[in-house]
Order: structure tokens, then sequence, then C-alpha cells
């Protein structure tokens, strides 16, 4: 998304404790991001599939239907889902952006770790049957179904868990179903969401030390600074950063006993 994000990406990896990041292959910085990974071999590299809220691969003018007049993608993620659902012509073009994005990771020569999308937009039953479609002509092996265990949350900050999202629950959980009967790897649980933005190292210190049994995503919005472009106002990007080079995190997961590195590592069936 930006050299700021690039930068606290490989920080935390080379002095922290992460051990695989997202790419956005038509973000701003992605040339960047990509020549940071070249050189940061155990880094796992995943794509992040943009189709809100960011820049398109293809050109504007072949998916009118999913961009904006500034031929950025669109913002209205409920109208735009329900197009997908209702217009075959919107399929369409989602599919050609999906394949894009998917030639755009495959031609930096980098190992496909996993997929995700950007605001979890292939909850979208569409999308995810798109994603199920496409991705294997690439090597897509591993996808992240957002489960996110809401009573670890709970014995995390009891006073004051963050507040449930029942239905992106619900849908994430089918994903996680459907994912699994088509044979693709995915985590038993992901924690990331309720604290989206501001995962910091107290947090992740108990979620280290409060483990579910099974494969586990963190996932972080680390940044070496706020402000740059598609930055979200209220995010706590820099504790982000801070976290994943904590000593404290650091040492929880050692005493948690879990191995740790990018999906293709975690030994899922």
């Amino acid at each position: 998304m930006a050299l700021e994000v690039n930068e606290a990406v490989e920080v935390g990896h080379s002095s922290g404790v992460l051990s695989a990041a997202s790419l956005m292959v038509g973000g701003a910085a992605a040339s960047d991001a990509v020549m940071r990974a070249q050189r940061l071999p155990r880094l796992r590299v995943g794509l992040h599939l943009v189709l809100v809220e960011g820049r398109p691969t293809l050109s504007p003018d072949r998916i009118p239907d999913l961009v904006t007049a500034d031929g950025v993608l669109r913002t209205d993620m409920a109208a735009l889902g329900a197009s997908i659902w209702l217009r075959a012509s919107v399929r369409r073009q989602v599919a050609a952006e999906i394949a894009a994005q998917f030639e755009a990771f495959a031609a930096t020569g980098l190992p496909l770790d996993h997929v995700n999308a950007h605001k979890h937009f292939h909850l979208h039953p569409t999308i995810a049957s798109m994603l199920m479609q496409i991705g294997p002509r690439f090597g897509m092996r591993a996808v992240r179904a957002p489960v996110e265990p809401r009573r670890v949350l709970a014995r995390v900050e009891p006073a004051s868990p963050p507040p449930s999202d029942w239905l992106a629950q619900s849908w994430a959980a089918l994903l996680q179903k459907r994912l699994r009967r088509n044979g693709v790897k995915v985590a038993d649980q992901v924690f990331g969401n309720g604290w989206s933005g501001a995962m910091t190292a107290e947090r992740m210190t108990a979620l280290m030390s409060d483990l579910p049994e099974g494969v586990t995503e963190i996932y972080t919005h680390p940044a070496t600074k706020g402000g740059f472009e598609g930055a979200a106002a209220h995010y706590r990007y820099r504790d982000e950063l801070i976290a994943l080079r904590s000593g404290a995190v650091a040492a929880a997961l050692e005493a948690s006993g879990a191995t740790t590195g990018g999906y293709l590592d975690a030994g899922i069936p």
C-alpha cells in the first residue's frame, strides 16, 4: 500500500515475530514491496486481493462497474456486492480483475503462500466461488477464512471485548467449510478483526499466551507512521509495529511452543 508499510514489514520480519505478509499488487508501493520480499527469503508472501477501496490492476475501461469516475475501485461494498449477485456483466468484470491480480503476483516470481482479500470481501459467496475457480490455476493452496473465536478475545479483555460481528463470523465459518471441502488450506482460527488497527503488544502477548489448539493466524497492520495514501485515521500503525518487535511478544510466542511461518509451513492437511 505504501513505503511506510513496506518498511514496517521488513523491520517486523527482520527483527520481530512477523513471518508472512500479503501483497497488494496494484498498490502504490508494490514494486518496492516485491524488491524487499525478494531479499527476505524466509518471509512468506501471499496475495491481498483488492476489489474495493484501492487501485485496480486492469485499466478502468475494462471494469467500468467496479470503479469510480476517477478510475479507483469503489467503496460502496454493499451496493457492489448486490450488483455482483444480480448482474452477470459485473461478475465477469470481477473475475477478470481477480485473474489479473493473480497474474500480476505470478509475474513477481515470489512463491504464493496464501490469498486473502481487502475488507474480507471474499466472504461474499460469489467472490469466494470465483477465487476457488481461478486461484488454483495460479498455484493457490491456502486462503484466509477470518474465523475469530470471541471467547478468546473475552478472556484477554473480559471487561471490554470487541463487539461481536455475528454476521461476518457466520460467513467466515461458511467460507472455512467451503475451502476445506475444496482442498484449500485454511487456519483453524484467525485473530486481527476485532482489534483491527489496534493489535498492541499487550494484546498480542495475551493471545500468544492463550493460543487455541490447531493453526492460528494473527494479522496486523504495521507501518512506520500513518498519514499515507489509504491509511485509516484511527489505526495505530506504529503501535502494531512496536508489538511485532516486542520482547514480551517474542517471549510469549517462544513459551507457547508454537512453530511459526506462513500457511505453507503450517502442516495443514
